[in-house]
């Protein structure tokens, strides 16, 4: 440890938060890799229907789920330091995999060229071949992005728990978090550019190579606060106020992680578990969706207008979601709430955003920056929320726990997503096929298959914030 007796206290978390910020954002372009250029590269190469493209999405989330539980305790038992290296470097070596599935499936089904592939005919069995192969080759390539993009959300609340003290965590993550909306506020400008200039292949090549950057960065950068020679006595002290800092540093040492069946047992779990459960998918929908969204309104992400649909919708979620820090701050600092109540009385005030989903279709008609209006405030309510549910497991459980109950969240999560990316696939799918024989409240065919995904997402975060409130009315820490 650094035992400088500067007066003023070095302010080395940021530096490490702006880490975490980085890796989320580059998690997030690799998410969006495949959406940015699915309706204008990747479907007319392979000819996938919407049920195709929300097989791959959902089975990435349902593998990303899977891996977030074991990612979670992985974290907490060989380290943040070393686990989140191994997390990145498997995900972006799954990123770059992508670019090769083309090549792949024209070896396998028999095909010379990729312009040979593009034009066969839609329904034709060779078609179907295409279709199917390079379905399969973009799951494996997706479930090895899972398996390392499981880490990155355990890893980095760990590290947000042993940098920073209760009050500034969900500061602090709503900081880092915002990668995810920063990551999608550059896809449409990014990506489609490197798809068009370079082919669609380079851009997962370009964009997965980001993380091995990130990697070295890393390695040189972090250490536990109690042996960074960067963080002096002062920050040490001001990191560790919500406990005796002899204590900490033997607890650091020696305590273990409390066993997965027994995080059971507790009701704290299951809040989080069942918070995220009911939230996730949300924004899982939006990411991988709004893109084919815009595409379904006339704007694909080949348009200059399509590019800033997507990017006015993220600039609204990115400038928005910092308040989910600052607001509970507010309320522990200037209403003298407990952490907890506070991050609760936040949560509640953003549940309401996600509302404004409801008026994303019906206000299309008028203009088609509505939907990216609305979409991107109940987007920014979804990043708000998501900051303070990840800040209460630090609240509740001891630091050697906080990756493993992350990543039970994130499995959960991840299980919703699944299930919506699928669902929202078949009832795409259905709705075009129907035509103007499907309609809800008025709105016909595609459009109205939107619109039932839409009021479903907006509701979910009240309800997610009952169970939560039902499940742990008041403040109340594990103690083992």
């Amino acid at each position: 440890m650094y035992t400088n007796s500067a007066e003023e206290k070095s302010n080395y978390r940021w530096v490490i938060c702006s880490l975490l910020l980085f890796a989320t954002t580059i998690n997030y372009l690799d998410k969006q890799v495949l959406s940015m250029t699915i309706d204008d590269h990747i479907r007319p190469d392979f000819h996938w229907s919407d049920f195709q493209y929300g097989l791959i999405t959902g089975f990435f989330s349902l593998f990303y789920a899977v891996a977030c539980l074991f990612a979670g305790r992985f974290m907490d038992w060989i380290g943040t330091r070393r686990g989140y290296i191994y997390a990145i470097c498997i995900w972006s070596v799954g990123a770059c995999l992508h670019a090769f599935c083309g090549l792949a499936t024209m070896e396998i089904v028999g095909i010379d060229s990729p312009e040979e592939m593009r034009a066969l005919e839609a329904g034709s069995t060779i078609a179907l071949a295409v279709a199917s192969t390079s379905v399969w080759l973009f799951l494996v390539c997706r479930a090895i992005l899972a398996l390392g993009e499981g880490g990155n959300f355990p890893a980095a609340i760990k590290t947000t728990a042993e940098y920073f003290p209760k009050k500034d965590r969900a500061f602090a993550t709503s900081i880092f978090n915002a990668g995810s909306s920063i990551g999608a506020l550059a896809s449409p400008l990014l990506i489609p550019l490197l798809a068009e200039l370079y082919g669609w292949q380079m851009a997962f090549i370009i964009i997965g190579a980001l993380g091995f950057i990130w990697m070295f960065c890393w390695m040189y950068a972090y250490e536990r606060p109690e042996r960074n020679k960067h963080v002096n006595q002062e920050e040490l002290t001001y990191i560790l106020q919500d406990e005796e800092i002899s204590d900490a540093v033997e607890e650091k040492e020696d305590e273990k992680p409390i066993p997965i069946l027994r995080c059971l047992t507790y009701r704290q779990t299951w809040s989080f578990v069942l918070g995220k459960f009911f939230t996730d998918g949300v924004w899982w929908f939006y990411l991988y969706w709004a893109p084919s969204y815009f595409s379904t309104c006339g704007y694909s992400m080949k348009t200059t207008t399509g590019k800033f649909l997507v990017f006015t919708l993220y600039t609204i979620v990115t400038i928005l979601s910092f308040c989910g820090g600052y607001l509970p701050k507010y309320f522990v600092e200037k209403r003298s709430m407990n952490p907890y109540t506070g991050r609760m009385r936040a949560m509640l005030i953003f549940a309401f955003f996600p509302l404004a989903a409801l008026f994303a279709q019906p206000m299309q008609d008028i203009s088609i920056w509505f939907p990216a209006i609305f979409i991107g405030i109940a987007g920014a309510g979804h990043q708000a929320w998501s900051a303070n549910i990840f800040s209460t497991i630090g609240d509740m459980f001891p630091k050697s726990t906080v990756a493993t109950i992350t990543g039970m969240g994130n499995m959960a999560g991840g299980i919703a997503a699944w299930a919506i990316s699928i669902g929202a696939g078949l009832l795409f799918d259905y709705a075009e096929e129907q035509g103007e024989a499907f309609s809800f409240f008025g709105i016909c065919a595609k459009p109205a298959g939107y619109m039932i995904v839409f009021c479903g997402c907006a509701v979910t975060y009240i309800i997610a914030w009952c169970f939560m409130k039902t499940l742990v009315p008041t403040y109340k820490q594990i103690k083992v």
